[in-house]
C-alpha cells in the first residue's frame, strides 16, 4: 500500500471514529431508563420503552464499530499487514477499504464463508 493511500485511510478512520463517537453519545442520551413517574400514557410508555430497546441495539452496534475502527488504526499505525486479508494474505482492494476501513477480509473470503 502506498503512503498517500495510508494517510487517506488514517484520516478516513479518523473522521469516522469521530463520527461514531457523537452518534454514541446520542444513543446513549436516547437509552437512558423510562422513569414510571413519568406522566405518558401507556401506549406511550410501551412505545417509549421499545424505542429504548431499538436504541440499545444501536448503541451495541456503534461501539463495536468503534473498537473496530480504532483497531483498524492501530494496524494502519503499527502493522504491515494492514489491507491484506486474514484469510487468504491477497490485498484487499482499496476501494473496499476506503467504504470499510475496518474490513480484515476480502469480499471473497467473506462470501465463502457464507
Amino acid at each position: 500500500m502506498q503512503d498517500s493511500d495510508r494517510q487517506k485511510l488514517q484520516q478516513l478512520i479518523s473522521d469516522e471514529l469521530v463520527s461514531v463517537k457523537q452518534h454514541i453519545e446520542e444513543l446513549e442520551a436516547r437509552c437512558q431508563p423510562i422513569s414510571p413517574d413519568n406522566a405518558i400514557g401507556r401506549l406511550s410508555r410501551m412505545e417509549a420503552i421499545g424505542e429504548r430497546g431499538v436504541h440499545q441495539t444501536a448503541l451495541a452496534a456503534a461501539n463495536e464499530r468503534m473498537q473496530a475502527l480504532q483497531t483498524a488504526l492501530r494496524r494502519i499505525d503499527e502493522d504491515d499487514d494492514y489491507g491484506i486479508c486474514e484469510r487468504c494474505d491477497e490485498n484487499i482492494p482499496l476501494a473496499r477499504l476506503m467504504l470499510m476501513p475496518e474490513s480484515r477480509y476480502c469480499v471473497r473470503c467473506l462470501q465463502s464463508e457464507e
